[in-house]
C-alpha cells in the first residue's frame, strides 16, 4: 500500500514539473504565430502605403492629373486622376527666350524646353495607361531612367532620379495602388524632339 501511495506521489510530482513548461511553450508558440502573419502587409495595407506616396510624398496628380479652373483656382480635375496628358491638346513649340527656360501647359501635364516637349504617361491601369505593363517593367523604367525600361530616356520633369531610389517595398506599394485607382482611357500626345534632333526617340513621358 505505502509502494503505491508512494507511485502516486511521485507522478503527481512529475506532473506538477512537466506540465508548465509544455504550456508555456505552447503558449510562446501560441504568440509567435499571430506576430509572424502580423508582420507580413497585407494587399490592402500595400494600397493604403501607395496611395500615401502616390498622393502626398510623390505629389503625382500635380503633373499627372489634368488641371481645371474651380471655384477657387485652378486644381486638379480627379474625375481623370492620373490619366495623363489629354489626348489630342498637342503643343506648338515655344520660343525660349533663355537656354534652360521652361513653359507647361494650362492642363499642367504638358512641359517644353531644350529637351524638347513631354506629356505625362498614363498612370491608370487602362490599356492606354499602365494596364500593358507588369510590375517589373514599372520598377525598372523608375530606376533605370528610361521609358518601358528599356526606350528613350524620361525626360523632365518627371524626377524618376528620386523616385527610381525607393524601396522595393515602396515601389510595390506604388504600383499596387497604381492599380487599384479607376481605369481611365486616354492616350497622351507623343513626346516631341526638340527641332533638329534624332526623330526615332518616341513614346510618353
Amino acid at each position: 500500500m505505502k509502494r503505491i501511495q508512494l507511485v502516486l506521489f511521485s507522478l503527481a510530482i512529475f506532473s506538477l514539473v512537466i506540465s508548465p513548461g509544455s504550456c508555456t511553450k505552447k503558449q510562446a508558440n501560441a504568440g509567435s504565430e499571430p506576430a509572424a502573419a502580423a508582420a507580413k502587409p497585407s494587399d490592402a495595407d500595400a494600397v493604403k502605403r501607395g496611395e500615401y506616396l502616390v498622393s502626398v510624398v510623390g505629389s503625382c496628380n500635380d503633373c499627372h492629373t489634368p488641371w481645371k479652373m474651380g471655384e477657387h483656382g485652378p486644381e486638379p480635375d480627379m474625375t481623370r486622376m492620373l490619366s495623363g496628358s489629354p489626348e489630342g491638346m498637342v503643343l506648338k513649340a515655344p520660343k525660349l527666350e533663355m537656354p534652360w527656360m521652361a513653359a507647361g501647359a494650362a492642363t499642367m501635364t504638358a512641359w517644353a524646353g531644350p529637351w524638347g516637349i513631354s506629356y505625362t504617361h498614363n498612370l491608370t491601369p487602362d490599356s492606354t495607361g499602365l494596364g500593358k505593363w507588369d510590375e517589373t517593367t514599372f520598377k525598372l523604367a523608375l530606376r533605370s531612367g528610361k521609358h518601358i525600361g528599356n526606350g528613350r530616356p524620361i525626360m523632365p520633369p518627371m524626377p524618376w532620379q528620386t523616385i527610381g531610389k525607393m524601396t522595393d517595398d515602396d515601389l510595390h506599394a506604388v504600383w499596387m495602388y497604381l492599380r487599384s485607382i479607376p481605369p481611365v482611357k486616354n492616350t497622351p500626345p507623343e513626346y516631341q524632339p526638340p527641332v533638329g534632333a534624332p526623330t526615332a526617340m518616341s513614346g510618353h513621358k
